[in-house]
């Protein structure tokens, strides 16, 4: 690997990331972008109309440091509704600038330079450059996905095991999992609480698509677990939610004390974020259940659409139980199982853009994901109808 000049070593290797390369190709090509996971249809007029409203007042000027009263409340108040957590919206919650930050500022007020970092994997992107930030050590966990005989992605208790040194401080679960869709069940919850409280590690919980689940699949936060709320925190954020990514709001819950921690970190990085969309937000997480449920359904049908497209075009789906995101195997189609190959290819073989899967592991797993690639279905009707027909028609010569 070549290095890049100026770049701290800590960071050498997180270069300019697929996402772009592949945005820019779709833009390049005019190729459906089925890359990038952001929704292209608004989100709900109730939330909209808040923030528009919004700006032009005093909202537009610098919130409070731990985010607006308001927002604040509505979200202990959204804990408690939907994971029966209560957190004391003073003290134990942190309004930041979208999920991502608030992984960042976790790790930087939390990891030591030497400690290690457990994590599942594949990984979210922006997770190793948090730890690298913080001079952690990854320490990935591989998922296995199912076979030809179908199944879900599932990790080995083993392997978990093996990871754990007396280096380890801190494990970062993500569920429901981007980028497989898998959800955690009850008995992999029950198995990773373990193993935290047994080491006595702090937890970190991603959590941001927590309502966007299908098919009778629940999610369940770690943090509810027995001796799991007083290491845990909780991150989320109103972009998947509300279809507002642009946005940037997002939100870390948790004991008091780990929270002023992250507070400390947090507020030499951004400051403040967002302040016409905090009260948005804030109407956002107060909306009825309703609407949360009608969300989910309405993107399981997306997904159904996507996958039975992809399927048709001869690429084996494992079927997600939430997220955006469809993962396939392209060596039906690219016999040399080349994922990023493939997606540098698409665009010209069917006028679609995609993510190889390789992108989310660490050197040492890489082969792991090589012939995967994910796909995006959260678009409107007509885009995801387009491309649909797109990858039936696709040229079947490979790369």
């Amino acid at each position: 690997m070549s290095r890049t000049p100026y770049l701290a070593d800590r960071l050498q290797g997180f270069g300019t990331t697929v996402f772009a390369e592949m945005s820019a190709l779709a833009v390049a090509t005019g190729s459906i972008n089925l890359g990038q996971g952001f929704p292209d249809y608004p989100g709900p007029p109730e939330v909209l109309e808040v923030a528009r409203q919004a700006i032009g007042t005093a909202a537009d000027q610098y919130p409070p440091g731990p985010g607006i009263p308001e927002l604040r409340a509505a979200i202990a108040e959204h804990q408690v509704r939907f994971s029966g957590l209560t957190y004391d919206p003073d003290t134990e919650v942190l309004v930041t600038a979208g999920a991502t930050e608030a992984l960042a500022a976790a790790m930087l007020a939390l990891v030591e330079p030497g400690d290690e970092v457990v994590l599942l994997e594949p990984i979210y992107d922006s997770y190793s450059a948090a730890v690298a930030m913080a001079g952690g050590v990854v320490r990935p966990v591989p998922l296995t996905p199912p076979g030809p005989e179908g199944g879900r992605w599932t990790f080995d208790p083993a392997d978990v095991r093996a990871a754990i040194t007396p280096r380890t401080r801190l494990l970062l679960l993500n569920t429901p999992h981007n980028p497989t869709g898998t959800v955690l069940s009850a008995e992999e919850l029950a198995f990773l609480a373990g193993v935290a409280v047994e080491h006595d590690l702090l937890v970190l919980t991603d959590e941001v698509y927590e309502h966007l689940v299908f098919d009778g699949a629940r999610h369940v936060s770690p943090a509810t677990l027995p001796g799991m709320r007083e290491r845990t925190l909780v991150v989320s954020s109103a972009g998947k939610t509300f279809n507002v990514t642009g946005w940037k709001v997002g939100w870390i819950c948790g004991p008091a004390p780990l929270v002023s921690a992250v507070r400390t970190a947090k507020q030499f990085l951004t400051y403040v974020n967002a302040g016409p969309f905090q009260p948005a937000v804030a109407a956002g997480l107060r909306l009825p259940d309703a609407y949360v449920a009608g969300v989910a359904r309405d993107l399981q049908y997306r997904r159904d659409v996507l996958v039975q497209g992809l399927r048709d075009a001869g690429l084996p789906v494992v079927g997600p139980e939430a997220t955006y995101f469809a993962t396939v195997d392209v060596r039906p189609v690219q016999p040399d199982g080349d994922g990023l190959a493939f997606c540098r290819a698409l665009p010209a073989r069917a006028g679609v853009v995609a993510v190889p899967s390789g992108v989310f592991y660490t050197p040492e797993h890489a082969h792991l994901g090589r012939h995967l690639v994910r796909f995006a279905f959260c678009k409107g009707d007509d885009v995801l109808g387009e491309a649909v027909r797109r990858l039936a028609a696709m040229d079947g010569e490979p790369a």
